[in-house]
């Protein structure tokens, strides 16, 4: 029961797994701090919300989830979603603001907890890959396209739209900070060769490091050196963060929702997505309650230790298994490390230039970035792939409320779905030269008439019943003088009272016309609600076969004409 409660006490743990696990901790925790920074900054809040949820949050991930390797905190798509949520509610970087995303964190820890106890990870479901990829493509560029005013130095105080703030830059470029410009393009560009040649060097932190000391050693912030000051980061509050109490109000709550749903699902389904990509690599056995609970318990703890909302990451995942962690407890020492860096190392980075923390930002959404898969999937499904660009799209147009980009391409999906559920592919069968019963139209086979044979695909249910009795009522009519039908029940997992009803009717139709309906291959599951119905009582017990070939010998044998029928 202990050990319910507290899985981390089921971890087996040697004294080469430690030292794994540290090396792999501190890697990640310096790609984690100047990442963390950025993006606070992304969402709209201070720097050191981010410090705060990169510390206690990884933590308790790492404790009472279940992946060796799953690292949290704060990310850049989701610090899009954050800000798209709290925008229309409050003014960015204002101390309601921070309050606003401290609340809606507390509300995404109490989903992830439903999640866990409920079990409803099943949710997932909902929001399919391409939708995902999709929301995630537009996203990358949404936020690529935030940072670059603060690439160019140009101060852009009244923000509206991520894309029409952008077209009004070309308006501004008088304005441009070279220095600025010149920082951040050489940060993108060392991080952009770097992550391909050297990736599990921190550069980020190498790059934010060395900035700083330019910034400080030349005075480039300060005004009495220069005629335009460069943006920094400024003072970083030192030690522990303080317990906040961040209960929202009933109105708030209302507000929040929509945003902490959406922040959830997104975050689960991302937070899965990698977990299980990962554990596909180390052949870990995962537990997607559990990591549910991690998620929650670090969603909380974030919340009220005043940090900013948390996620799975999947870049520092990926960076800590690379690293070579074996537990979860590489997490625990990541946590460590920011605590360490928190209580003594806040004042280093004071000169931080903010050009550098966009260019972090960039070119870590710039790798997240496929806009070939969303072609791909058009390839394997043209449903999918309408889903994947009708959501990138839908994110762009309707930015910064990304919810809505996301809803609007997951309605399309799952109509999509309903509409191919509720057209099951109906196929008049022949004999495929090597002997197996195929789809006549698709291989190009003469109709198997003696029975004539129809394959039915996918569920039978209450949506797809009148399409399938038109279907088969077609098939009937292309073919004169049919004495026996036989419907192949291979491809049908599922029926319901719908599906019953509608084939004690088709039989009495067919029956009228002169017609033998007979059941081929019926599955056992199908076969007990047909019993239990008393369908199978109504087509008789000697209507049901096994096998295609079972039924065309039995109609062989009633038949009594000398009339020769292609078989």
């Amino acid at each position: 029961m202990l050990k319910q409660i507290f899985p981390f006490l089921n971890w087996r743990i040697g004294k080469g797994d430690i030292r794994a696990d540290l090396i792999a901790g501190l890697t990640v925790a310096l790609v984690l701090i100047p990442q963390s920074m950025a993006y606070a900054e992304l969402a709209g809040l201070p720097i050191w919300m981010g410090l705060y949820a990169s510390f206690l949050p990884v933590i308790l991930a790492g404790l009472w989830g279940s992946s060796c390797h799953l690292q949290t905190g704060p990310g850049a798509t989701m610090a899009l979603v954050l800000s798209s949520a709290l925008i229309p509610l409050a003014v960015v970087g204002s101390v309601e603001y921070a309050k606003l995303a401290i609340q809606l964190g507390l509300m995404v820890g109490i989903i992830w907890s439903l999640i866990a106890v409920l079990r409803l990870g099943f949710i997932i479901n909902f929001l399919s890959r391409p939708v995902i990829e999709g929301f995630i493509n537009a996203g990358g560029i949404l936020i690529a396209v935030s940072q670059i005013n603060i690439i160019l130095g140009i101060d852009q105080a009244n923000r509206n739209h991520v894309l029409t703030d952008f077209m009004s830059l070309f308006g501004e470029l008088s304005g441009i900070h070279g220095i600025s410009l010149l920082l951040g393009a050489i940060s993108v560009l060392i991080l952009l060769v770097g992550r391909r040649y050297v990736p599990r060097v921190p550069l980020a932190l190498i790059v934010a490091a060395s900035s700083t000391a330019i910034v400080y050693f030349l005075g480039l912030s300060n005004p009495e050196h220069v005629l335009v000051p460069l943006a920094i980061v400024g003072e970083i509050p030192a030690g522990l963060p303080k317990p906040v109490w961040p209960i929202p109000t009933i109105e708030t709550v209302w507000n929040l929702l929509p945003g902490a749903l959406i922040f959830a699902l997104v975050g689960f389904i991302e937070t899965s997505s990698v977990a299980r990509g990962i554990a596909a690599r180390s052949h870990q056995k995962l537990n997607i309650n559990r990591e549910a609970v991690g998620q929650a318990v670090a969603s909380l703890s974030s919340s009220f230790s005043g940090g900013q909302p948390v996620n799975g990451s999947f870049s520092r995942s990926a960076l800590n298994y690379a690293s070579g962690a074996r537990s979860g407890l590489a997490a625990v020492f990541t946590g460590l490390f920011v605590l360490i860096f928190l209580l003594a190392c806040t004042p280093l980075f004071y000169y931080l230039p903010k050009t550098v923390l966009s260019a972090i930002i960039i070119s870590a959404v710039l790798n997240l970035m496929n806009l070939k898969k969303l072609a791909s999937f058009m390839k394997v499904n043209k449903g999918d792939g309408v889903a994947a660009w009708i959501t990138f799209f839908a994110t762009l147009a309707f930015a910064p409320h990304l919810e809505k980009g996301i809803l609007i391409g997951a309605s399309f999906s799952i109509l999509f779905h309903l509409y191919r559920m509720m057209h099951p592919h109906v196929a008049i069968l022949g004999r495929h030269p090597d002997g197996a019963m195929r789809d006549a139209e698709l291989h190009q086979l003469d109709v198997a008439r003696l029975p004539l044979a129809i394959r039915l695909d996918g569920r039978l249910f209450f949506a797809n019943i009148s399409y399938v009795e038109d279907q088969v009522h077609d098939a009937v009519d292309q073919i004169s003088d049919l004495r026996y039908l036989a419907i192949i029940f291979d491809g049908i997992n599922d029926i319901d009272s719908s599906g019953i009803e509608m084939l004690k009717e088709l039989y009495g139709q067919l029956k009228h016309r002169g017609v033998q309906l007979l059941f081929v291959g019926v599955k056992n599951p199908v076969l007990q609600v047909m019993q239990a119905s008393g369908l199978e009582a109504v087509i008789g017990h000697e209507n049901f076969f096994g096998t295609y070939e079972h039924s065309q010998k039995a109609v062989i044998e009633k038949m009594q004409s000398t009339h020769v029928y292609s078989i």
